[in-house]
């Protein structure tokens, strides 16, 4: 049986990507859905794949140490602050 590092090392950004949709829509691309167990091991290789391949810092991320980035209240605020999503005036609602 492969290692998962060799797994993970040789991994490419598609397939995670298709890994991820699945963990979190819980079904395949075909709409086949996930048994608990084939999410359970989809979400542990995305996590995996995140933690060893993408340098992430967003919030509730995995960190390259295994961790999750927690970004206090503050630091969700300043990062989003004077970002707006959308506007619209009175005439257009």
């Amino acid at each position: 049986m492969t290692d998962i590092n060799q797994v993970i090392d040789q991994m490419p950004i598609e397939v995670y990507e298709r890994l991820r949709s699945a963990a979190e829509l819980g079904k395949w691309e075909d709409g086949t859905v996930l048994s608990e167990a084939q999410r359970e091991s989809t979400l542990q290789v995305v996590m995996l794949y995140q933690a060893r391949k993408l340098e992430q810092t967003e919030h509730f991320t995995i960190a390259p140490d295994g961790k999750i980035n927690e970004l206090s209240k503050a630091e969700l605020k300043k990062q989003f602050r004077g970002e707006s999503i959308a506007e619209f005036k009175v005439q257009d609602l």
